[in-house]
């Protein structure tokens, strides 16, 4: 793709990836994602702020065919994703120095083939001046590395935030549109910044004492509507649970389907939203997604050799490590000759700071008891939501 104006005097230079499909071999990005660079223009000097995974190096170095001179590149964050071009940028330019917090320093030169001399770093608030434009560089450790920063280019009211406010969604516009951008966003967050919920929110508080008219991310489109998606990510990260539950499962006989669905009937006869997510048709991903905003979730599995379901100790596992703010949990299970699904999944959920509901397990297909019981799960976590002002 070719360069494009973002104000005069900053241009974004990246590549858009339409069809990625898995990010770092972990997260799945079904809608694709970008690369973003920028590059901004002051009266003496030029500063390119990261660059591309190497993967698509030649889309940068082409867009990068029509400028004679870098001075600085900025490397926010040394994952490939943002640094993977930088060997190529800094052979071409050999008078551009890169500009990083002092842990990014050695993360850089462990990853990449980059010379010590060409590496400096800069300090939290600590300003360059462009020439008629200044930059200011803001430390925010833990999204999602211990060595991330941003950039803020005060005199326009721009906010580079690396992969703060980002999106894995490959589009040919350059700015987010509200009903394109909330899902992918929040996919996002999910997969990636929810384990860091504390630091985010933090960053966040800081941030909005700036005036900030366009928030450019590593990752995604720009944003023009810039309170919308701080208060969506303030929202995600620092909000109170909500009052529903989420059930992933997966039935393979169908026993496991009509608990579910039973639980699912007596939580809405009640008046508590449920979401059934059978982890067949949904990715892991979808998982996180679904687990940003609940305040119970229960985990439904048939007894597979004596463990859980392997898509559900999967999905167990994924929230114990992401440790989303749900309050509650619990399990549902069906067995023929043996197994303790409850405490397999307790242990994934190591992590999770939430109260163990009594599980529900019943021997084959469900019966009258087995729907009792049910029912009486529903009614606890009716209790529980009322007790937690949910």
């Amino acid at each position: 793709m070719q360069a494009k104006v973002i104000r005069d005097g900053i241009h974004w230079m990246g590549a858009v990836d339409w069809d990625r499909r898995w990010f770092d071999a972990l997260v799945p990005t079904p809608q694709g994602t970008s690369y973003n660079a920028w590059l901004v223009e002051g009266t003496q000097k030029t500063v390119l702020l990261d660059t591309v995974d190497d993967s698509m190096a030649g889309d940068l170095m082409a867009q990068l065919a029509d400028v004679p001179r870098i001075d600085y590149i900025v490397a926010h964050h040394a994952e490939q994703d943002h640094s993977g071009a930088l060997p190529k940028v800094l052979e071409r330019y050999p008078e551009a120095i890169v500009l990083c917090t002092a842990k990014a320093v050695g993360y850089l030169q462990d990853l990449l083939p980059l010379p010590a001399d060409r590496l400096r770093a800069v300090a939290d608030d600590e300003t360059l001046d462009l020439g008629g434009r200044t930059l200011r560089f803001l430390h925010l450790p833990w999204v999602h590395w211990p060595e991330t920063m941003a950039t803020y280019l005060v005199e326009d009211r721009v906010l580079f935030s690396c992969d703060l406010f980002g999106a894995h969604l490959a589009s040919a516009g350059m700015f987010a549109q509200r009903e394109e951008i909330l899902e992918p966003a929040k996919r996002y967050y999910a997969e990636i910044m929810m384990p860091f919920r504390a630091q985010v929110t933090k960053h966040i508080e800081r941030l909005s004492a700036l005036p900030i008219d366009l928030i450019c991310p590593s990752h995604g489109p720009a944003h023009d509507d810039t309170l919308f998606i701080r208060t969506a990510w303030q929202q995600w990260a620092a909000g109170a649970p909500v009052g529903k539950v989420v059930i992933p499962y997966v039935s393979m006989h169908g026993s496991t389907r009509r608990m579910v669905d039973h639980l699912v009937g007596a939580l809405s006869a009640r008046g508590v939203p449920a979401e059934p997510l059978n982890l067949l048709v949904n990715d892991l991903g979808a998982v996180a997604m679904a687990l940003v905003d609940p305040a119970t979730v229960v985990f439904a599995t048939p007894v597979v050799l004596n463990g859980l379901h392997p898509l559900v100790q999967s999905a167990a596992y994924v929230a114990g490590a992401l440790k989303p703010k749900t309050r509650f949990a619990a399990t549902l299970s069906s067995y023929s000759w043996g197994g303790k699904a409850d405490d397999q999944v307790k242990a994934l959920l190591g992590g999770l700071k939430a109260e163990f509901l009594p599980p529900v397990a019943c021997k084959g297909a469900p019966k009258v008891a087995d729907f009792a019981a049910l029912d009486a799960l529903a009614d606890l976590i009716v209790s529980k939501h009322r007790e937690a002002g949910l």
